[in-house]
């Protein structure tokens, strides 16, 4: 089984030849699921939440006024400055995050790696093993009134068992990432092939969000 360190890694080693291959005008370009970002903004927070992280600054998720610092911290850095920076700090941050298990950081990179593909016109990675263990985990912690079943391809990955009506969802592994993460609208996830109206829970979907206007990717 790939370690945590090793799926944050991949993603990062993605994104990064990704954003190198482009067109420097990219790192400009407006990211929908981060209103108010550019993909400059987005690799910022990244390198911030690795730079606080290891000077003990965080002790969870940066709240939004640290969120905002780390983007301003790094506001002037060239893209490649930036991704130096990423590839210099990130290994110690990696084995961190394997040897603490500290799932939310390899969901923060690879929720920032499909925002900025959207972002970029790129898409790609969506059948990664690290976006299954997302959903995964991402399903394991559905707290609702209810029992959630999500068929993803092959599988069925089922919410912890609830009194109370039982769901089941026909969609991907990616899109339960992208959703459950904010990244979707109440309508999209409405829209999703259910078998029941899942209007009783769907307020209860989301951890982050839902978004403001729909987000297709």
């Amino acid at each position: 089984m790939t370690d945590l360190g090793d799926h944050y890694r991949s993603s990062r080693e993605r994104l990064t030849a990704l954003l190198a291959a482009g067109d420097e005008a990219e790192w400009g370009a407006p990211v929908a699921a981060c209103p108010g970002w550019d993909v400059h903004d987005v690799v910022a927070h990244l390198v911030g939440v690795i730079e606080d992280g290891l000077a003990g600054r965080l002790a969870g998720p940066p709240d939004e006024v640290l969120t905002a610092e780390e983007v301003a911290r790094h506001r002037d850095d060239a893209p490649g400055e930036l991704l130096g920076r990423w590839a210099e700090l990130a290994p110690p941050f990696e084995a961190v995050v394997t040897d603490r298990q500290i799932v939310p950081a390899v969901l923060d990179v690879v929720s920032h790696e499909h925002d900025i593909r959207a972002a970029v016109g790129r898409p790609g990675a969506r059948d990664d093993e690290v976006v299954l263990l997302g959903a995964r985990r991402l399903t394991d912690s559905l707290d609702v009134a209810a029992t959630v079943t999500f068929e993803l391809g092959g599988a069925r990955v089922a919410s912890p068992p609830m009194a109370g009506p039982a769901y089941t969802v026909r969609t991907s592994a990616f899109e339960v990432l992208r959703f459950r993460l904010g990244r979707r609208s109440r309508d999209q996830v409405g829209a999703l092939e259910w078998s029941a109206d899942p209007e009783p829970i769907l307020d209860d979907l989301f951890v982050f969000g839902p978004a403001s206007l729909p987000l297709v990717e």
